[in-house]
């Protein structure tokens, strides 16, 4: 098996071992499409029915017609080879095929040196539809969005439209929902970016990749620019592990940032991170990335809605909400949606035994909420270390308050 085969195995081992996790599906399914196009096709499948975003669903589905357009293979022959080998047969060097200008281009590949295909959105949500986190949408309005408000009284002092926020916490405490709903805040387009849609095989295209994006956000601006998964993007790069690629890619986003060669007016970068001691310090220095928010673990009123969500049009019998959410003490919002599902799966495997409807109960989810451990505990035991040795510039002083009311060491 090839090298990329033999990463294509891992990464659909993680698949499997977490297959509710839509994010690394739609991760593989793009990986996918360079490679395997069948099973790119059977992956959306599997991805809509774990309940994919229907937008998402639809995008990915045009991928993989515009992959096969281009005569995309089976088994990954030809999109693995180098650029300066030949298909068997040929006399003359092969490069993976042009994007075409027919309908549904990849936006993957068009992206890349090419203009304005980024998957821009018009949130519908803002803030206020997001339960409870009172703190973080206290300190979200009075660091960063109050200025943003109130552009004419912002002008008065100097300030221009736009600005950058790093989030970050737990994973599955909804960072992306939120980074959402400020977009639906400002009235702003929402640019989505992830690892997948940024790394390459070749030489220079992340770095394209980084001003497309960029020069799209200008261009719909006001526009809001979400980084996921900051930390494998803007690691540091005087780490030991660190590839000579992510380097650039970090000096890329360095001179995008600053508006080396454009401005940034009405440009919003957000990013989220679970390690946000892992980013370079050169992004976190005054004028860039300087504010941050701590999105922690959902409160009691935001846990409740959670629960009330996921039951919504499902069979239910007087469930408290209320109980359940007070049982379920820092658990991620991912958490609480995994005790829906299993508590919903049981009342499903009941009901098809005993040929009647079998309800959720409050008893229900309180059994599968005691069944399983929160997965925020394991980020607290990694943030330990780095509270007690490392070097704190003040962006751990909302986890430092926070782990002293709820008696973390």
């Amino acid at each position: 098996m090839t090298q990329d085969g033999d990463f294509l195995e891992v990464i659909a081992a993680e698949v499997a071992q977490d297959p509710q996790n839509a994010a690394l599906r739609e991760d593989f399914v793009t990986l996918l499409l360079q490679h395997d196009v069948d099973r790119a096709a059977e992956e959306v499948s599997t991805f809509e029915r774990y309940g994919g975003d229907p937008a998402r669903v639809r995008l990915l589905r045009a991928r993989v017609m515009a992959a096969r357009l281009r005569g995309g293979t089976t088994g990954g022959t030809p999109s693995e080879m180098h650029p300066n080998e030949s298909a068997p047969g040929s006399s003359t060097p092969t490069r993976p095929a042009a994007v075409p200008t027919a309908s549904a281009p990849d936006p993957a590949l068009v992206r890349i040196g090419q203009p304005s295909l980024w998957d821009a959105e018009r949130p519908a949500i803002t803030l206020a539809d997001v339960a409870g986190l009172a703190d973080v949408k206290q300190h979200l309005d009075s660091t960063f969005l109050a200025p943003l408000r109130n552009p004419e009284l912002a002008a008065a002092f100097g300030q221009k439209p736009g600005g950058s926020l790093l989030m970050y916490g737990p994973p599955g405490c909804g960072k992306t929902f939120i980074a959402k709903a400020i977009a639906g805040d400002l009235g702003a387009s929402f640019i989505h970016v992830t690892l997948a849609d940024l790394l390459s095989k070749w030489l220079g295209d992340s770095e394209k990749a980084i001003q497309s994006v960029f020069h799209d956000a200008r261009a719909a601006a006001p526009c809001v620019i979400f980084f996921d998964e900051f930390d494998a993007l803007g690691g540091r790069r005087t780490s030991g592990g660190g590839s000579q690629s992510m380097r650039t890619i970090v000096t890329q986003l360095l001179e995008e940032l600053d508006g080396v060669a454009n401005e940034n007016d009405g440009v919003y970068f957000l990013a989220a991170t679970n390690r946000p001691w892992d980013i370079d310090p050169a992004l976190r220095r005054p004028g860039r990335i300087d504010k941050t928010v701590l999105v922690l673990p959902p409160d009691a009123v935001a846990r409740a809605a959670i629960l009330q969500g996921d039951l919504e049009g499902k069979p239910a019998e007087g469930v408290d909400v209320i109980a359940v959410a007070a049982a379920t003490e820092g658990f991620s919002g991912a958490d609480i949606a995994q005790v829906s599902r299993v508590a919903l799966q049981r009342s499903l495997s009941a009901s098809m035994e005993s040929g009647a409807i079998v309800p959720v109960t409050t008893e229900g989810l309180l059994e599968a909420a005691a069944g399983l451990i929160p997965s925020t505990a394991s980020w607290f035991d990694q943030v330990a270390p780095v509270l007690e040795y490392g070097v704190d510039d003040g962006t751990f002083a909302q986890l430092r308050t926070y782990r002293v009311q709820h008696g973390l060491r």
